[in-house]
């Protein structure tokens, strides 16, 4: 008989649950045996260690439910719920029967919209020529509340940890019920025939004793007293590492430290006074509206100098041809981009040579998505002087690209409320393409003298700092610079910008006509 091989009992749970699965990742192992996956990794390095198994990493794609696909799994799809009630809405026009469905159903609008597209899109319903929701096909119906009820069992699939087919992941993705991330996964192989060891009894379960005490005397002969293995390395720790994307801020402040600018703030809560109104945008701007503000209701006071304000509703007024509304001015709001701070700059300083610049948040209703968020980083920045102008502007976007490693920009005429003439930079993202960062111009005559700098000029820019970070990174998703998962924080480059190193060069930069 050949020499038995003593394990622990948890150790021989592990090759049992091995051996049947031939390979299995860590997490399911884990499950399986009835512990944390963190309390078996030594148990695997001492099983690998003996030549029973093989442990590897990989790179693996998972899913995860979104706040769509979670409400869905616990409420049912929008359409699964329309479904049920439908045929009361029927006879209305489109929009009575999404009021309908939406009130009947319990659906947001949006919920809502879906579903009745689904619906007609499906064949079960359909519109007539007085523009009235009619049902189409009942089979169709009945074709959709299986394919519905499916759609949400995947769901469940992607809850317990398991891939859909694939199919079913793009349908499911589409409809931004799942989305997909990278991880690092730990794979646990069976070696040599795992399973005839076990069965032959020559692997061998005993209690495994790593401390003796007198009370295992008695049980020595059923134990196996666990020797120091010094072969096998202990778990190290990985060193306490800043945020990826929070070291490339602090990079490019000292970039601009180092090119002479001076450091300001200003609060996130800001009065529209500053956030639009010394910027020259009129009070009936859409950007004012609340589809693209967040606005703030409470009783937060926010410094605005009463002696600006004759001034800024002469030019207002003058300007724009209309009543300015001084109440307005003083509502408060998230600050939609950072260029209220370089007018609280400007305000303070006056006339005179100075560079100011601001690396903060921003806040705007936006529609998350790769390029998109509704919290994001800005840096703003100011040269001001009585000589600036448009030549200063974009000769400061090509050194500041170079500082970055930037090598093509693309230039093309922009419009702002508040700039005139005002550009538009673009750099070349590899996966998405042409993306604007620098956006800027020189601050109109009338943003200066509502400042209180009338002789002064200004070149003003706010460059869209996550997007920066996306091309610096190689990162195709804004929404992973703010990602909780520690392998792909580790996996994100952390390098120094080419102006630390002494290869940055303004000349290399090749600045486009337009993009190919």
């Amino acid at each position: 008989m050949s020499q038995q091989i003593i394990v622990g009992k948890r150790q021989y749970d592990v090759l049992r649950v091995v051996a049947e699965l031939n390979q299995v990742d860590v997490n399911t192992l884990a499950s399986r045996v009835g512990v944390q996956p963190e309390d078996i990794m030594r148990d695997l390095a001492e099983l690998a260690n003996k030549g029973l198994l093989e442990v590897s990493t990989e790179q693996k794609t998972v899913y995860e439910l979104t706040e769509y696909g979670e409400r869905y799994l616990e409420r049912g799809l929008p359409e699964e719920v329309s479904l049920r009630i439908f045929r009361k809405c029927l006879h209305t026009s489109v929009r009575e029967f999404i009021e309908c469905l939406a009130n009947k159903a319990g659906l947001s609008k949006e919920d809502a919209n879906v579903a009745f597209q689904i619906l007609v899109r499906d064949g079960c319903l359909k519109v007539d020529r007085d523009g009235r929701a009619k049902l189409n096909d009942e089979v169709k119906c009945l074709g959709l509340r299986e394919e519905s009820a499916y759609l949400r069992y995947m769901l469940l699939t992607v809850e317990n940890g398991l891939e859909p087919p694939q199919n079913v992941v793009e349908v499911l993705k589409k409809r931004r019920m799942i989305s997909a991330k990278k991880k690092s996964v730990v794979l646990v192989k069976a070696k040599g025939d795992l399973k005839e060891l076990i069965s032959r009894n020559i692997i061998v379960p005993k209690q495994l004793l790593t401390v003796v005490l007198p009370s295992h005397y008695a049980q020595l002969e059923e134990a196996v007293v666990k020797k120091f293995d010094l072969s096998i390395p202990p778990p190290g720790l990985k060193p306490s590492l800043s945020h990826p994307f929070m070291e490339f801020i602090k990079q490019l402040r000292e970039v601009l430290v180092a090119m002479g600018f001076e450091e300001v703030r200003g609060p996130h809560v800001e009065a529209e006074f500053w956030n639009f109104d010394v910027l020259f945008q009129p009070q009936d701007h859409p950007a004012r509206e609340i589809h693209d503000t967040f606005f703030v209701v409470n009783k937060a006071v926010v410094d605005v100098p009463s002696e600006a304000f004759e001034r800024v509703r002469r030019i207002h007024e003058t300007g724009w041809k209309y009543s300015w509304d001084q109440s307005r001015a003083l509502r408060l709001v998230l600050r939609t981009q950072c260029t209220a701070v370089s007018a609280r700059t400007i305000y303070s300083r006056g006339g005179g040579e100075y560079r100011a610049f601001t690396i903060d948040r921003v806040f705007r209703p936006e529609n998350l998505d790769a390029k998109h968020s509704m919290e994001f980083y800005q840096l703003d920045g100011i040269i001001v002087g009585r000589n600036v102008n448009f030549k200063h502007l974009l000769y400061f976007f090509k050194e500041f690209a170079s500082a970055l490693g930037i090598k093509e920009v693309w230039f093309k005429p922009g419009y702002f409320p508040f700039t005139e003439p005002s550009v538009e930079g673009y750099i070349k993202h590899p996966s998405l393409g042409w993306v604007e960062v620098f956006p800027g111009g020189i601050f109109r005559p009338e943003v200066m003298e509502m400042l209180g700098a009338k002789e002064y000029r200004a070149a003003a820019w706010g460059i869209g700092v996550d997007r920066l970070a996306m091309w610096f990174m190689g990162v195709d998703d804004i929404r992973e610079l703010f990602a909780r998962d520690l392998d792909l924080l580790r996996d994100m480059p952390r390098r120094p910008l080419p102006f630390f190193t002494g290869k940055a060069s303004g000349r290399d930069v090749i600045v486009r006509p337009r993009p190919e």
